[in-house]
């Protein structure tokens, strides 16, 4: 396997699902340290490209990608597939290489990640979600994590998928 892109879902993957809201729109998120650490300090020592895509938007969510020094944040994503297949294409035009699905992880947790899930699957890339996704993700799922999302689940994929040489 030639993993060099994990594609994350945001809400219910990264955080834990709960929008908190007030008069003026979203409060806040939770995210885990442990997570963050996966994606800031370990994906790059694989050549793995952290890479977030959101159906919502949220300023939270954009501060803390960079916090992280991600600057592949993509919101307000309606066809998740589509926007994968754009990433991918970007990529390969940039880098000179061609990159395909095959050469994505892909870690959701609900029905609007299935698409991209069962894409990725189909080229030999790898599928993972929280241990609260959605009965439909978990059955197409590769790594089903121990851990809820929000609370290290990103984490988990990430250490299962480095040390199982995936990448």
């Amino acid at each position: 396997m030639d993993i060099k892109f994990l594609i994350m879902d945001v809400d219910g993957t990264l955080t834990n699902g709960v929008i908190m809201m007030g008069e003026e729109g979203e409060l806040c998120k939770g995210f885990h340290t442990k997570d963050g650490y996966g994606m800031k300090d370990i994906l790059p020592q694989y050549g793995i490209e952290p890479v977030i895509m959101t159906a919502r938007s949220s300023k939270i969510l954009e501060n803390r990608c960079r916090e992280l020094a991600i600057g592949e944040i993509y919101q307000n994503v309606r066809d998740k597939k589509a926007k994968m297949i754009e990433i991918l294409e970007k990529h390969s035009v940039k880098k000179g290489k061609a990159y395909h699905i095959g050469n994505v992880a892909y870690i959701g947790d609900d029905i609007p990640d299935l698409q991209c899930m069962e894409a990725v699957k189909e080229a030999g890339g790898v599928i993972g979600c929280p241990a609260d996704a959605v009965a439909e993700v978990k059955k197409i799922a590769d790594f089903v994590s121990r851990k809820n999302g929000g609370y290290g689940a990103v984490r988990d994929f990430i250490e299962w998928l480095v040390a199982g040489r995936r990448v």
